[in-house]
């Protein structure tokens, strides 16, 4: 073997094992979640933290207008800000996360602060997920669900949602339609689902 061939091979070689390090020692990974500066969210007042780890997370939907772009997902979680805190005269987005038919994911009250979500006996120990639009008649696209899998995957690697988590759907906890009978419908074959 040529010098030049043996020098490659080692080159060759040591790449291998970096990428092998990596694949073993990255820690996990989350997808990006748009923070509440980039959607310009008005200033939360919410002070109830959250004790984590979670075992529940509650998934709904806004019933309102579906957004595809990123651009009208943001203006979407203002409308939804604002109808919360100055219709409902909470302290904030009632959701930890909202996801948009975009495929983003965007920070709600985040992981940290209790949502107004599901009332007062789940929002203490739930994460509140809502898909922006209206899901009676029709399912998000796989891109929003695929969004939401990865934010649920993204808690258990952050400590924030206990591994053995239980999804459950909005009507699951309250007197409600939400999150509409097709995503609803689709929830019900995640691994984590139980209506019990």
């Amino acid at each position: 073997m040529s010098r030049r061939c043996a020098l490659l091979a080692w080159a060759l070689l040591g790449l291998l094992r970096l990428g092998e390090a990596q694949k073993t020692e990255a820690p996990a990974c989350c997808s990006p979640i748009v923070p509440r500066n980039e959607w310009r969210a008005l200033e939360s007042e919410c002070t109830q933290r959250l004790s984590l780890p979670l075992r529940y997370v509650v998934v709904s939907h806004t019933a309102g207008s579906s957004c595809n772009t990123p651009a009208s997902c943001q203006q979407q979680t203002q409308n939804v800000q604002s109808y919360h805190v100055k219709k409902q005269g909470w302290c904030d987005v009632g959701y930890n996360f909202m996801i948009g038919e975009d495929g983003l994911v965007y920070e709600g009250r985040g992981w940290n602060f209790m949502g107004a979500h599901a009332g007062r006996f789940w929002n203490p120990m739930s994460i509140g997920i809502s898909f922006m639009g209206n899901y009676m008649d029709r399912v998000p696209p796989p891109r929003a669900l695929r969004a939401a899998q990865g934010l649920l995957a993204c808690g258990v690697a952050q400590g924030a949602l206990k591994s053995n988590y239980v999804v459950k759907g909005h009507r699951d906890v309250q007197r409600t339609l939400s999150p509409g009978d097709q995503l609803y419908n689709l929830i019900q074959n995640w691994p984590h689902y139980s209506s019990r």
